[in-house]
């Protein structure tokens, strides 16, 4: 028997929304989808049962999901970025033929606030790298003289950050590495004006290690977990290839992510990461991204549907427990994964992080053979519904001719936001 409660899924424009439409609609769901665009990677799937045009406006958009909900009746309602998260919930009183499949205002205050996330994780115990939070260029510069380098710079809450430096017309980056105590000044100096600064973090050497966690009522529903193999850029950033990890590994470690989430009274899907080094097996955690994560195709080829999960917890109020996956599967966002292949190749001066050294000649090889390495799948491409991967590479080709002097840049990475990208 069919799902009848439909699912309406805000944000098809990237891996993460397409992946969210193949698992509803695969078990039998209608799916509505909301992009940016017409052509957008989510509206070439299979599984979408009708595809809508987002307005210009957050106003109008309210509007639209307002009448999209009085003509359904009920709906389960999912949203995939952090902004449109901040934006529904601050309109969830006019949602109410909604069932919300995503953390309430409170709750995503707590993950996005990272100086609250990291007194969570000391009170029950998860190691965090030394930070500082300056407020004020006289305590960056004494801060600057004890610190370790490399240091990596984050912002505590990036939603205000880009709200406060907006009008001095800075784009805050999501991360940034310093060397020496002279360029993290340099760095920070542009900030003082608007009297905000990032954290600074002393580096954690490693890989990342991120653990998914469906949690209801204080409990963890499902659990899945996976190991950053690749990354962009080089030194660390979002997943260009993962690999799913068994369940039974870093159990101890899976017990602290949920006595974290358990603190933060989280409702919801997340993912806590760590930056985790193999050598020492120390794991460090990095933040908590409170939606669903970058890496959410590598869950979902891996057998572990957590859009599914919740729509029968939160959409049907179900009770759902533990999915078994498959450990070993890889999955690669084939953009990035070319990026930092090239950045190997032919630009290794340009990897932040000095210490950091790859053999050309192997990752090239490593590059080709994981096409035809069995458990290879794709954060785009996928056998049982192509469509997506021709109608990006078919859009692509399309800005080639229209704007032969310029990059074309896929759809899949080009509305894949900075909030989006993590895992």
């Amino acid at each position: 028997m069919k799902p009848s409660l439909p699912a309406v899924v805000l944000g098809i424009d990237t891996p993460i929304g397409l992946t969210v439409i193949r698992d509803l609609g695969s078990h039998g769901v209608p799916v509505i989808g909301i992009a940016r665009k017409h052509d957008a990677l989510g509206m070439h799937s299979r599984y979408l049962s009708r595809g809508l045009v987002r307005p210009g406006t957050p106003d109008a958009l309210i509007e639209q999901l307002v009448k999209l909900g009085e003509e359904l009746g009920q709906a389960c309602l999912f949203a995939i970025s952090e902004g449109d998260i901040d934006l529904l919930n601050r309109h969830r009183a006019r949602l109410g033929a909604f069932k919300l499949a995503f953390a309430d205002e409170r709750r995503m205050a707590s993950v996005l606030d990272k100086a609250q996330t990291y007194a969570a994780a000391a009170r029950v115990g998860v190691r965090t790298p030394r930070t500082e939070l300056p407020s004020s260029m006289a305590e960056a510069e004494r801060a600057s003289a004890v610190l370790r380098y490399p240091v990596v710079l984050k912002w505590a809450n990036p939603h205000e950050a880009n709200r406060l430096l907006a009008p001095l017309g800075i784009v805050p980056d999501k991360m940034r590495y310093c060397h020496s105590a002279q360029e993290l000044l340099d760095y920070l100096r542009p900030f003082e004006p608007a009297n905000t600064y990032p954290l600074i973090q002393e580096y954690c050497p490693g890989l990342g290690l991120g653990q998914f966690i469906l949690m209801k009522d204080g409990q963890p529903r499902s659990t899945f977990q996976h190991l950053r193999l690749h990354e962009w850029p080089p030194e660390g950033g979002f997943s260009s290839m993962c690999e799913s990890l068994p369940p039974d590994a870093h159990r101890e470690l899976m017990e602290k992510s949920v006595a974290l989430l358990r603190e933060l009274d989280w409702e919801g899907v997340a993912m806590v990461e760590y930056r985790y080094d193999p050598k020492t097996g120390e794991a460090a955690l990095m933040e908590i991204n409170g939606r669903f994560w970058g890496s959410l195709p590598l869950a979902w080829h891996a057998g572990a549907g957590f859009p599914m999960l919740c729509y029968r917890q939160f959409g049907l109020g179900e009770t759902v427990n533990q999915q078994t996956y498959r450990a070993g599967v890889r999955c690669r966002f084939m953009v990035p994964e070319t990026k930092r292949l090239l950045r190997i190749l032919f630009q290794q001066d340009r990897i932040a992080d000095r210490s950091l050294k790859f053999a050309r000649l192997p990752e090239l090889f490593g590059y080709l053979l994981d096409f035809i390495r069995p458990g290879s799948r794709y954060y785009v491409f996928d056998r049982r519904d192509p469509r997506p991967f021709f109608g990006d590479l078919a859009q692509m080709a399309g800005l080639s001719r229209k704007a032969p002097k310029r990059t074309a840049v896929p759809a899949a990475a080009r509305y894949l936001d900075k909030d989006q990208a993590n895992g």
